[in-house]
């Protein structure tokens, strides 16, 4: 089973359109990929989550509700458990693009498996300096739907 590791960006797609291609992947892509996210995902998510409210137009049991729903595929990570080489490393790849994704480049790294983000300036960056870790939302719902049928 392939190994995901979701950056935020992709978490809030999901709770801004449970419907979309990025919310059905989450939602029912746990029998075919290995959801994981840094602790990191939580913390970035509740601190936004007026704006993901407002967007979304949704009220506050609505949001904890949608909230529970995408995050119960997606195993949450401590960031203790990763090696510091691995920090070092993604520190050095995401330097110049966004220090906050190292987490996330470190994490599909470590767990041998893909990063998924919609962040084109991240990929680009990573792309650049060699990483090839990395998977787009078409490319995983091209696999979503192989895998479906």
């Amino acid at each position: 089973m392939n190994k995901i590791v979701i950056d935020s960006n992709i978490i809030f797609s999901a709770l801004l359109n449970v419907n979309s291609r990025i919310g059905q992947i989450l939602l029912n892509g746990h029998k075919k990929f290995n959801f994981f996210a840094p602790e990191y995902v939580r913390f970035e998510i509740i601190q936004h989550q007026l704006k993901i409210k407002k967007f979304a137009k949704i009220s506050d049991s609505e949001f904890l509700e949608l909230f529970e729903l995408v995050m119960r595929n997606i195993k949450i990570l401590n960031h203790s458990i990763i090696p510091t080489k691995f920090y070092i490393d993604a520190l050095k790849l995401c330097e110049s693009v966004d220090i906050d994704d190292a987490v996330f480049v470190a994490f599909a790294e470590f767990l041998k498996g893909k990063l998924w983000t919609g962040d084109k300036r991240l990929i680009k960056g990573l792309v650049e300096k060699g990483f090839k870790r990395i998977i787009t939302t078409e490319n995983i719902y091209l696999d979503f739907l192989k895998k479906e049928s």
